[in-house]
């Protein structure tokens, strides 16, 4: 019985998978013109499934050898004879599981081959003579990159490549590497981990064991027509009667086909939620989805850890709506975006998902924000009345919010701005969610313009809006640029929360009749 998978490579056989023939075609355009590349994405972006779906792919043209040195230990990275010696094993062992014929498996068991000079002239005396040309495949390189020896292998690799442009070698018809870091800059990586120190004259860029790679552009994440080849696969099976477009665009809308995330929620609206291919199933599906201790998210957070500039960027962008142009010559952009953080829409950065982004407005919100708008740890939060027989009720929470607000900070000297706001109202309703729902700050529903805060709950959805007070014009701008987002979101009641600094300020809570079919509530605080 098929399933969705989402840890190791899928299986068309046993696995609910996207139908990726277009992708494939396209790289398999890259070997056939003899193309070297790094297909590097993220964490959990499908390079293993990829490599596994394009090994059969390109076998009626190719030999394809395909190989991951990950779990080998030190041993083979230790000389260069036995690294030369176990290439070898791999490249036998593999070629035999992938039922080639012996004579063309066995031909790279040569225990003559101890070094890189003899290691080049076994390559070139099969690729010279092999009937297919051969194709190399090495997942998880990043991994192995650490080392001297690999490093000094694709340099090898490459100046086999240069020679046969010049007609004087023979050798891979294409090397495809899969892993998170380009290895065309990967002597950058080791320098700032302090795993390799410069010799005189040497840079840290130049003469990179993998500059003759193409750049890898081929989207790799799931289109909404991918991600339906996939929902059709499993309706044909389970025959639930799903708008199968619609839940295809609805999961993308917040996965942005991020293949990882758009399996797991297709796994646990199919084990854990009794198959409720709904808007709600999904909402449901990735609450479930952000309480997860993943992988995924690990990952995410040690690289936030990690590096500071990079963490200030992405806080700019979740928190502060922050307009930044996509130069993927920014150190930090490029990394972000190599880590699949960072997306380039339209010339800006983005996150690239909004699970991303809520997940990452929740860990900011509980780092050190408490302390810099000088929240009362203390404080007990009066919640009684804001969800009542599985219902939540923003008018009480807001209602609660004001009560709260001048409580504790009515009279502080605070510098606030919008962001602040924000930050301070998004900090008391998690406490409320509790896990439960989830707030996330909005973007990119209204030409751009920041919606602020939605608030989802059992599949019900609220939007806030949050301001300063500027006067009563454009007070009534608040309300217009509101009820765009209420169109936009199909809702008929909406919420402004306004902020009032100065000194003799009014708090009021009020409907605010726009017409038979639409409201707001409306409060200053």
């Amino acid at each position: 019985m098929k399933k969705f998978n989402i840890t190791g490579v899928c299986v068309p056989e046993e696995d609910y998978m996207v139908d990726i023939t277009s992708k494939l075609t396209q790289i398999k355009k890259l070997v056939d013109e003899r193309e070297y590349f790094t297909i590097n994405r993220g964490r959990q972006y499908g390079k293993t499934t990829t490599l596994f779906m394009l090994e059969s792919f390109l076998n009626k043209d190719y030999i394809v050898i395909s190989l991951s040195f990950e779990g080998l230990g030190e041993k083979p990275f230790s000389s260069e004879k036995n690294f030369c010696t176990t290439f070898l094993n791999v490249i036998s062992k593999s070629l035999k599981l992938s039922n080639y014929q012996k004579e063309i498996y066995s031909q790279w068991e040569n225990g003559e081959v101890d070094d890189f000079v003899s290691l080049s002239d076994h390559i070139t005396q099969i690729c010279e003579t092999s009937e297919k040309p051969y194709v190399l495949m090495i997942d998880e390189v990043d991994k192995t990159s650490n080392n001297t020896i690999f490093l000094n292998f694709l340099s090898k690799l490459r100046d086999k490549f240069l020679a046969r442009k010049r007609r004087k070698d023979f050798t891979f018809q294409s090397v495809i590497l899969a892993g998170v870091y380009d290895i065309k800059n990967i002597k950058l990586k080791l320098v700032n981990e302090g795993l390799h120190t410069l010799s005189e004259g040497e840079t840290a860029i130049k003469n990179s064991p993998w500059n003759i790679a193409v750049d890898f552009n081929i989207d790799m994440s799931f289109s909404i027509e991918e991600i339906m080849t996939m929902l059709n696969s499993y309706e044909g099976d389970k025959k639930i009667g799903m708008d199968i477009r619609e839940i295809a665009s609805e999961i993308y809308k917040f996965t942005s086909g991020y293949p990882v995330l758009v399996s797991k929620i297709c796994k646990y609206i199919d084990e854990e939620m009794e198959q409720d291919w709904t808007s709600n199933g999904i909402r449901r599906a990735i609450k479930l989805i952000l309480k997860e201790d993943a992988p995924l998210f690990q990952s995410l957070i040690k690289n936030l850890t990690n590096d500071k500039e990079l963490s200030d960027l992405t806080y700019q962008l979740v928190m502060n709506d922050v307009k930044w142009t996509f130069n993927i010559y920014d150190p930090f952009i490029e990394m972000g975006a190599r880590y699949g953080h960072f997306k380039d829409v339209n010339g800006r950065v983005q996150i690239s998902n909004r699970i991303f982004e809520i997940f990452l407005t929740n860990y900011f919100i509980n780092q050190d924000f408490r302390e810099r708008l000088k929240l009362n740890n203390s404080a007990n939060l009066d919640e009684r009345g804001i969800i009542s027989n599985g219902k939540f009720n923003m008018q009480v929470c807001l209602e609660k919010f004001s009560k709260y607000y001048h409580k504790y900070y009515s009279e502080k000297d605070i510098y606030f701005h919008e962001k602040e706001a924000r930050i301070l109202f998004l900090m008391f309703i998690s406490s409320v969610l509790n896990g439960a729902g989830f707030a996330e700050l909005e973007s990119g529903l209204a030409d751009e313009r920041s919606m602020d805060v939605l608030v989802t709950y059992l599949g019900e959805q609220f939007i806030i809006e949050t301001k300063l007070w500027y006067g009563a014009s454009r007070h009534e701008n608040a309300y217009e640029q509101l009820l765009g987002y209420m169109d936009k979101m199909s809702l008929n009641e909406g919420y402004l929360l306004t902020f009032d600094l100065r000194k003799n300020k009014q708090r009021s809570e009020e409907w605010i009749e726009i017409d038979e079919n639409r409201k707001i509530f409306d409060v200053k605080v």
